[in-house]
């Protein structure tokens, strides 16, 4: 299956909407990209859009998606936690 988000034209050019200074890996979808093709696999599934072999296909690659979105958050909270803790927030040295 694709990395690419299904019925999404374009592909847009690497890098576009990535924040400042962060360039992601070419291979790997972005946090966004990767929900908005698990939101449309439910709402396949969820209106029955699907035949028996094609609903389990769409619910591992919903497993893989969700498995990736939870790995973001959580790289993202860690990153956030270290901010939180940098030079701004030590206390001075007395």
């Amino acid at each position: 299956m694709s990395d690419a988000a299904p019925g999404s034209g374009a592909t847009p050019a690497p890098g576009a909407d990535a924040e400042p200074g962060v360039v992601p890996a070419p291979s790997e979808p972005r946090f966004e990209d990767a929900l908005r093709e698990l939101e449309e696999l439910v709402g396949r599934l969820e209106r029955g859009e699907t035949g028996l072999e094609d609903a389990l296909a769409a619910w591992e690659r919903g497993e893989e998606l969700v498995r990736f979105c939870l790995g973001k958050l959580d790289t993202a909270q860690g990153r956030i936690d270290e901010l939180g803790n940098g030079p701004a927030d030590a206390e001075p040295n007395t």
